[in-house]
């Protein structure tokens, strides 16, 4: 007998979150940001039980990895996880990603959403508006009707970035 496939649920909340998931940097560390949004599911409504996770280089473009051997700026995590809250806001503290050695890619933050409804996470990246993202190959192989969808846009203390799971002004997301 096989078992039934399952959504992600509302267990998010109970297993895959910790206190500072948060803070990809300590606060306080010179040139920290927020960057916050909303998760909407395909009618506009907030989701207020997903979960939103950021991967991302420090500003010097290392990779707290093992496949990066260059180590990474001391306190600087580069992996975050958020859980969206009941009006569906995340946040994140963290630094501008430097660029990539001979990518090519502009400074952006990889982003993975779980939520109720999805079979799989679903994945996209956060680009900056002050950046000429259009050398980036990834950002230039969306159409360019749909490329707002994946800048940020700056705020007060940092930026904003809202998720649109579906419909009107749909988030792109990739197949990874």
């Amino acid at each position: 007998m096989s078992t039934p496939a399952q959504t992600v649920g509302p267990f998010l909340h109970i297993g895959l979150t910790w206190p500072d998931g948060e803070f990809v940097v300590p606060q306080g560390t010179p040139g920290a940001f927020w960057v916050r949004g909303v998760v909407l599911d395909g009618n506009g409504q907030p989701v207020q039980d997903g979960l939103v996770e950021t991967w991302q280089a420090d500003p010097e473009g290392r990779f707290d990895h093992p496949d990066d051997p260059r180590g990474v700026t001391s306190g600087f995590r580069g992996f975050g996880r958020s859980p969206t809250t009941v009006d569906g806001r995340f946040g994140v503290l963290t630094q501008l990603p430097g660029p990539l050695p001979g990518a090519g890619a502009a400074p952006h933050i990889n982003v993975s959403v779980f939520a109720r409804g999805l079979l799989h996470r679903v994945v996209t990246r956060i680009y900056f508006p002050q950046f000429d993202n259009t050398s980036d190959p990834v950002f230039a192989s969306v159409p360019r009707d749909r490329r707002h969808t994946l800048v940020a846009q700056s705020t007060q203390d940092g930026y904003r970035f809202d998720i649109r799971l579906q419909g009107r002004e749909e988030t792109v997301f990739f197949d990874v």
